[in-house]
C-alpha cells in the first residue's frame, strides 16, 4: 500500500456524527465529501488488513450520484468495490456476508427529510461508530491516503436477498398483513417478499420515492404511521408494518390499531427466541420499559439494558453473545439464525412467523403484557458544553441517595419503589433526554416530580411532563 498526500480537505462539523455521517446535501455535504470519506474510510480499511468492500444506496434523489463519488474515492485506494445498487441498508449488510466482503458502505439519509443523506459504514464485521468516524476527518485534514488501482464490479444480491428473508419463514395460519414501506428503500424489497409469503397483504406507498410523498418515513412517531391504521382498520387486517427510509427500522400496530414499541415487540420477538436458548442474555436500551425486564425474566431469558444508539447495541449484543437486541427506536438486532444487524424486513419476517405458528392476535399478545403507565421519550434543549456535566451532577447527588438504585451507564436510570425515571444527554444533538415510568397514576406524579428537582438543582428549568 502506497501513501498520497491529499491533505486539507475539511468536512462540515456537523455532519461527522456518533453513528453515521448524515448532512444536507449541497449545504454540509456535497459529491466532494463523499468522494474524500471514501478514500478516509478506504485507508483504514487497508489498515485493517481489508481489500474488499459492499457500496449501496438508498431511494434518495441524491443517493445515485453520491454513490458513484464514494466508489471514485474507495476503488482509489486499491480495493475492490462490490456494486450492490439501490435497497435497504439491511440488503447492504447482507451483501457483506453473501458475496462476502471486509466492509460495507451504504450511501442513506435513513429516517430524515428529503434533503438529507448520509452514510453508515461496516468494517471487518464490526460496526463503525464513535472515535471511527472522527479518524475520517483527521486523515482528510492531514492526507494521509492509501493509493492503489481498485477494481470496480457489479454485485447485485436483491434475489439472494429476499431469498433469505422468506427462508426463516415458518407457520401455518394464514395472516391478512398491511404493510408501509413509506417510499422508503425497503419497497421493492416488501413487494417482492409478499409475493411469496402466505397470507393475504395489502401493500401502500410501496414505490420508492426520495422525496417521501405520503409521510415522514419515520415509523417511530406515530403519526407517520396514521395511513398505515386507516389501511388495517379498513381492510380488516391483522397487523400493519411501516418501515423507516432505509428499513432498518419498524413500526408495529396491531388489529385495534395500537402501537407496538421497540421494547414491546422486543418482548414478542424473545417468545421464540429464548424458547431455542433457554436462558439467554436480550438487550434493550435504557430507555425501555420494566416491561421488558419483566417478561424477559418470566420468560426464561437474562434482561440487560444497554447504552442508547444502535452501534452501541450492535457491538454489545456481538461482545455478549446474545441471540436478540433491539431499542425504543425500533432498531432490532437478530443473531438468532440470522447475521446481527438491525434488519427491518427480517423482523417483520419473524413476527409474522411468530403470530402464523401460534393461536393468538398480535392484539391479544399486547393485551397480555403488563401494564405500565410512562411519559413519551422527553427531548429539551440543553447546551453541548453543559448536558453532560448536568448528567455527572445528578449521578453524585444520587450516590448518597439512600432509597434510589442508580444505572449509570447511559445517563442515569433510577429505581425506586415507585418505579423508575431516567435522564440522558444525547450523543447527536445539544438536548438531554427524560422519561418516567410506574405502576400507579400516583407513583408517576412522584417521580416526575423528583426528576424535576434534579433538574432544578442544576439550574435547568424541567419542562412540562
Amino acid at each position: 500500500m502506497t501513501a498520497a498526500n491529499e491533505g486539507g480537505h475539511r468536512f462540515d462539523p456537523t455532519i461527522l456524527r456518533e453513528y453515521d455521517i448524515r448532512g444536507i446535501v449541497g449545504e454540509t455535504l456535497d459529491v466532494a465529501d463523499v468522494r474524500m470519506i471514501g478514500r478516509a474510510f478506504g485507508t483504514l480499511l487497508k489498515e485493517a488488513g481489508g481489500e474488499s468492500v459492499a457500496i449501496g444506496y438508498d431511494g434518495r434523489l441524491t443517493s445515485p450520484e453520491l454513490e458513484a463519488a464514494a466508489v471514485e474515492g474507495l476503488a482509489a485506494c486499491g480495493l475492490t468495490v462490490h456494486r450492490v445498487g439501490r435497497g435497504p441498508s439491511p440488503q447492504l449488510y447482507f451483501a457483506t456476508y453473501h458475496l462476502p466482503t471486509d466492509a460495507g458502505f451504504m450511501i442513506t439519509g435513513s429516517h430524515n427529510p428529503p434533503e438529507y443523506n448520509g452514510i453508515k459504514m461496516t468494517l471487518m464485521g464490526g460496526a463503525f461508530f464513535g472515535d471511527d468516524i472522527r479518524r475520517l476527518g483527521t486523515l482528510a485534514e492531514s492526507g494521509d491516503l492509501a493509493t492503489g488501482e481498485g477494481r470496480v464490479a457489479a454485485a447485485p444480491v436483491f434475489d439472494a436477498y429476499v431469498e433469505r428473508l422468506l427462508g426463516d419463514y415458518r407457520g401455518e395460519r394464514r395472516l391478512k398483513v398491511a404493510w408501509d414501506p413509506a417510499n422508503g428503500a425497503a419497497g421493492e424489497v416488501v413487494q417482492r417478499l409478499v409475493e411469496r409469503l402466505p397470507g393475504e397483504h395489502v401493500v401502500i406507498n410501496g414505490d420508492i420515492d426520495g422525496t417521501f410523498p405520503s409521510h415522514h418515513p419515520d415509523p417511530t412517531v406515530e403519526a407517520n404511521l396514521d395511513q398505515l391504521k386507516a389501511v388495517v382498520a379498513a381492510e380488516g387486517c391483522d397487523l400493519g408494518i411501516g418501515f423507516d427510509g432505509d428499513g432498518d427500522r419498524i413500526g408495529v400496530i396491531d388489529g385495534r390499531g395500537r402501537v407496538l414499541w421497540g421494547d414491546q415487540l422486543l418482548v414478542v420477538l424473545a417468545r421464540e427466541v429464548l424458547a431455542e436458548e433457554p436462558g439467554a442474555t436480550v438487550i434493550a436500551d435504557v430507555k425501555a420499559s420494566q416491561v421488558f425486564q419483566d417478561e424477559i425474566t418470566r420468560l426464561g431469558g437474562e434482561p440487560l439494558l444497554w447504552k442508547t444508539g444502535h452501534s452501541h447495541l450492535k457491538s454489545k449484543l456481538a461482545e455478549t453473545g446474545s441471540p436478540l437486541a433491539g431499542e425504543m427506536s425500533a432498531h432490532i438486532f437478530i443473531k438468532h439464525r440470522y447475521y446481527g444487524y438491525d434488519d427491518a424486513v427480517y423482523a417483520a419476517v419473524r413476527l409474522l412467523s411468530i403470530l402464523a405458528g401460534g393461536g393468538e392476535s398480535l392484539a391479544e399478545i399486547r393485551d397480555s403484557l403488563p401494564a405500565y403507565v410512562n411519559t413519551p421519550e422527553i427531548r429539551f434543549d440543553c447546551a453541548e458544553d453543559r448536558k453532560f456535566t448536568v448528567i455527572e451532577e445528578v449521578r453524585d447527588r444520587l450516590a448518597s441517595a439512600p432509597d434510589a438504585r442508580v444505572n449509570d451507564i447511559d445517563g442515569v436510570r433510577v429505581d425506586t419503589e415507585d418505579g423508575w425515571w431516567l435522564l440522558r444527554a444525547s450523543n447527536t444533538q445539544a438536548v438531554l433526554v427524560a422519561r418516567c415510568e410506574s405502576t400507579t397514576d400516583e407513583g408517576l406524579e412522584r417521580l416526575k416530580d423528583a426528576l424535576a428537582g434534579q433538574l432544578r438543582q442544576s439550574g435547568i428549568e424541567p419542562p412540562a411532563f
